[in-house]
């Protein structure tokens, strides 16, 4: 049963996806295994479509959700088991264009104040004054640190693609004092374990669980009503930056869109402006 796992790494990794993709991808196989009981080369065409209708009817999985679906098990079935199947081709989920929530300058500093355990908070901060994903903070290194020129070199980011992002002189502040409570020659954010014993020696960073529980706790102390999630920082991170004057070319490159299309929402959830243009507007209408 196991062995569809493997084959499925192997075509991914030659493919020269990334490990967030191989893991969405193989755990997408995973459910379908799980679902029939039997591995992929024994299913039909008429049960994949059974399957992939089951989940968007009666489990109601997201369109996000159902995009990775149909990607890793599109993939695993194209790549692997050669299969031509029309199914294959037509299912798609269509994008939802729905804007991200984004919180105020005021709420981010009272999220991060609330945030007591100082490796949480530490992790929390660094994601927000610089923009990263989840996964680009977790593995961040020591060498990645460059304190001549104020920047982190992000190596892990989405799609295999390195890139600079400024650092804060207070975020590289709080990142020495942080790294002085654990000193991992190669982590910033090692797993620590209990007690703290394991941080100096540990080769794998924290947990994601560790600071989603973290974020969510806060969350629901302070009674916030919007969704909230880590990723919740990096929309703030680039709403405040275009708010602030920033041009979004920059912005772009800061957040390592390859599109400048994806930043350009961003101006969809700025107010900066709306004032003004609500002034003149009513003085342009004062003739109707």
């Amino acid at each position: 049963m196991k062995d569809y796992y493997n084959q499925s790494m192997r075509a991914l990794q030659l493919a020269g996806m990334s490990e967030r993709t191989c893991e969405c991808y193989t755990r997408s196989i995973r459910q379908l295994v799980e679902f029939y009981g039997k591995t992929p080369d024994k299913l039909s065409e008429d049960e994949l479509q059974d399957y992939f209708l089951h989940r968007k009817n009666k489990n109601n999985w997201s369109a996000a959700t159902l995009r990775i679906c149909y990607s890793g098990i599109k993939f695993f079935f194209v790549n692997v088991l050669k299969r031509d199947w029309h199914t294959l081709s037509m299912v798609h989920a269509k994008r939802e264009k729905r804007l991200p929530s984004v919180l105020s300058l005021d709420e981010i500093h009272l999220l991060l104040d609330s945030v007591t355990t100082p490796q949480n908070k530490v992790f929390l901060t660094t994601v927000y004054s610089c923009g990263l994903r989840l996964n680009e903070a977790l593995h961040l290194q020591v060498r990645d640190i460059d304190a001549d020129r104020m920047s982190i070199h992000v190596h892990r980011g989405k799609g295999a693609k390195d890139r600079y992002v400024p650092l804060p002189l207070a975020t590289l502040i709080i990142l020495r004092q942080y790294w002085k409570h654990h000193r991992n020659p190669v982590l910033i954010f090692p797993a620590l374990g209990r007690g703290g014993t394991t941080g100096p020696t540990s080769m794998i960073p924290m947990t994601k669980s560790t600071v989603q529980g973290a974020l969510r706790r806060v969350v629901k102390q302070l009674g916030f009503k919007k969704r909230i999630s880590v990723h919740t920082l990096r929309h703030s991170y680039a709403t405040h930056l275009l708010e602030a004057g920033v041009n979004i070319r920059r912005i772009q490159q800061y957040l390592g869109h390859a599109s400048l299309n994806t930043t350009m929402i961003y101006l969809h959830l700025t107010t900066q402006g709306h004032e003004r243009a609500y002034g003149i507007i009513n003085d342009l209408m004062k003739v109707v």
